[in-house]
């Protein structure tokens, strides 16, 4: 399937984070807004085989599908350049700087909540009949969700918010192989098998993914769960992105960085 050395990819992941620190604000939001969507709609997905199946393994098998699709279509999510952009400030690549690399990851954490949040609405609408009557199942079972991963965490204090950021931790650095695994095949099928092992593994784990969270929580506040916005920031949305950039920076960007980088082929200055 077209595997590529460590040295070749970790090479590819430096040129990615530079080519999204450059990219325009309006390409940024585009594929940032889309990637949101993208995810949120394979997030309802697996909650949907969840509820009909009663079991919710073949939710996390698959919904890397979302996943998937959004990288192959070129789209990017806040976990994604969380471990990509600050790897051209390292190489110390010409132009990158601190502060494009945290424009980079404003715009796209924009996107990616405008994306889900849309898709949060929509399937709003459908889960009942435009409010109209009350939720359904999966829409119940979403509200639900929302309610046990705020006030839960919140039950624990600092230990839930300890709780919270590890499980962000957790998740981006099997989500960050994820989009590492995009990078490592040159076929679609190697691409697909290789970002597909580490998300459904985040996902049957319930780790904390706070582009994932962009869509269930504002959908279980519009469905109707007993928890409010600023339990959602606090107890979940701001930890998990924390969470999120120390875990792939840390576990998946910098360790491959350091350990390939200088094994791989020089950059042509030409």
């Amino acid at each position: 399937m077209s595997y590529l050395a460590p040295s070749e990819f970790v090479t590819k992941m430096v040129d990615a984070g530079e080519a999204k620190v450059f990219m325009a604000t309006r390409d940024t939001l585009i594929r940032a807004y889309m990637a949101g969507a993208t995810l949120a709609i394979a997030a309802v997905f697996a909650v949907t085989v969840a509820v009909q199946t009663g079991y919710p393994i073949i939710g996390a098998i698959l919904f890397p599908v979302g996943f998937s699709i959004l990288y192959l279509m070129g789209f990017d999510l806040l976990t994604g350049v969380f471990v990509l952009a600050p790897l051209a400030l390292f190489d110390k690549r010409p132009g990158v700087t601190i502060g494009g690399v945290l424009r980079n990851w404003g715009l796209v954490f924009v996107g990616n909540f405008a994306g889900a949040l849309t898709v949060a609405l929509m399937t709003a609408i459908i889960f009942t009949f435009g409010f109209s009557v009350e939720p359904s199942g999966v829409g119940i079972k979403i509200a639900g969700i929302g309610e046990a991963r705020t006030l839960g965490y919140k039950e624990y204090g600092a230990a839930g918010m300890l709780t919270i950021f590890v499980r962000g931790i957790l998740c981006n650095w099997m989500v960050s192989l994820g989009v590492v695994g995009a990078m490592i095949s040159t076929s679609v099928s190697g691409k697909v098998i290789a970002m597909w092992m580490p998300i459904m593994l985040f996902f049957a784990m319930a780790f904390e993914h706070s582009v994932v969270n962009m869509y269930l929580f504002p959908s279980a506040l519009i469905l109707g769960g007993d928890f409010s916005i600023m339990d959602y920031l606090i107890w979940n949305e701001l930890p998990v992105v924390l969470g999120n950039l120390v875990g792939g920076l840390t576990m998946t960007g910098l360790t491959l960085y350091s350990t390939h980088i200088r094994t791989a082929p020089k950059r042509s200055l030409a």
